[in-house]
């Protein structure tokens, strides 16, 4: 039976040895400061790993705002691009987060603006919105100006967001 308990002490002595290694411990006496700085180191340990922690943590939510923004740079909310081709003719192409009468919008402001829709295409899908639309200016009156790209833009914008 003795055999047993020195197994025991030599294992002890094994792993004491062990734990005075991994702790740097300066006391090379007493078990009892080695205890006790190998406490400390697990605790810097502990510390070291909730600073880490954190870090990944800000770096995982720096990458999804990263990634949040550079989707919106590909996928803007809203783009408003208005060219003229002919004398009267403009391209009218409209980009936006869908909403409840963003059609009925746009439409009502190309009549108030007396542009006239000859052809139309529109597209929802389940977030977005897309038209493109070729229109034309007609007035009765012939003193009234003729519009300007920077107005119908600013025109079909402000439907947008107003919707």
């Amino acid at each position: 039976m003795g055999s047993s308990s020195q197994r025991k002490r030599i294992a002890f002595r094994r792993n004491f040895h062990l734990l005075r290694a991994l702790s740097t411990s300066k006391s090379h006496a007493k078990r009892r400061s080695v205890v006790m700085d190998a406490c400390v180191y697990i605790y810097l340990l502990k510390l070291k790993l909730e600073a880490i922690k954190r870090e990944y943590s800000n770096l995982v939510a720096i990458k999804e705002e990263y990634l949040k923004m550079m989707n919106h740079i590909h996928n803007p909310n809203k783009e408003v691009k208005v060219e003229k081709t002919e004398e009267g003719f403009m391209n009218v192409r409209v980009r936006c987060e869908k909403g409840e009468d963003t059609l009925v919008s746009v439409l009502e402001t190309f009549e108030e603006m007396a542009l006239q829709v000859f052809q139309a295409r529109v597209s929802c899908t389940n977030d977005s919105f897309s038209m493109e639309a070729t229109t034309a200016f007609v007035s009765d009156d012939p003193n009234q100006a003729q519009l300007d790209v920077r107005d119908v833009t600013r025109a079909i914008t402000n439907a947008i967001e107003k919707k």
